[in-house]
């Protein structure tokens, strides 16, 4: 029996995930600033809508619902008109209340979700539960506790995170919720050739095969399309590329002519 999917709508994305995103699961998608984290989480919701009658809910703690709808009126997409058609719900919230209001079966977002019909939920971001504690126990727990709380309402999340890393390895953060949730995708900056480029691949995903390989994506007047892979490199997610030993002998020596 295959299982349900729920698409992006990010056709080669999609592909990646065998699909989409496996109904019901949270995903955790991290990255630097400006890697397109917010962009990906809102075409989530707005082509989850459009496309596939799938209600949503953005549950963010760094923006008002204002700067939402200017931020996604730039790609075409009317978050405004849905929440007004009583489709979408973007609110503006701090972890502690987010908390207590999903893990609460009568709590305020609970009902949202569920008077909306909500098939999808964004959170942006994760990272701000991090200011609840400084004890890594007690912040595992929390971010455990707030991830069923969405999985016992059966909808599918996209959870962000912030790395503060531009280039190079991966900053150290005191969270484990790569442990926790179902996928997880990691965007990069990279150099190629004296350019900054990006890359999206997809680390982990429970219950489900995904592909391993590394794609390059940009964010277009359209919203994010992902591309073809890095052929010809080695050491893409460290942040500092360099031709494969195959690809280094061509590039001096020349290919080798056939007999």
């Amino acid at each position: 029996m295959e299982t349900a999917r729920a698409k992006t709508g990010i056709s080669v994305f999609d592909d990646m995930l065998f699909g989409g995103f496996l109904e019901g699961s949270a995903n955790l998608i991290e990255g630097a600033p400006g890697t397109g984290k917010t962009t990906i989480a809102m075409q989530f919701i707005y082509n989850g809508i459009v496309n596939y009658d799938e209600p949503g809910v953005i549950i963010t703690f760094e923006e008002f619902p204002q700067q939402y709808y200017h931020d996604a009126l730039q790609f075409g997409w009317d978050l405004k008109k849905l929440e007004a058609e009583g489709k979408l719900k973007v609110i503006f919230s701090d972890p502690e209340t987010a908390l207590d209001e999903i893990e609460n079966m009568e709590g305020g977002f609970v009902t949202i979700i569920e008077e909306l019909g909500a098939k999808r939920v964004v959170i942006d971001s994760m990272t701000h539960f991090e200011s609840l504690t400084r004890n890594r126990l007690e912040l595992r727990d929390i971010e455990r506790r707030f991830i069923n709380s969405l999985k016992r309402e059966g909808v599918t999340s996209v959870l962000l995170r912030e790395n503060d890393s531009l280039l190079g390895q991966i900053a150290h953060v005191g969270s484990k919720i790569p442990f926790i949730v179902d996928t997880y995708i990691l965007l990069r900056y990279v150099e190629i050739d004296s350019s900054i480029q990006k890359a999206l691949t997809v680390l982990k995903m429970r219950g489900s095969n995904h592909q391993k390989d590394i794609r390059k994506y940009q964010c277009t007047a359209k919203g994010i399309e992902v591309e073809s892979t890095f052929a010809g490199r080695e050491g893409i997610m460290s942040g500092i590329t360099r031709h494969t030993p195959e690809d280094a002998f061509i590039d001096v020596f020349g290919k080798k002519k056939s007999r």
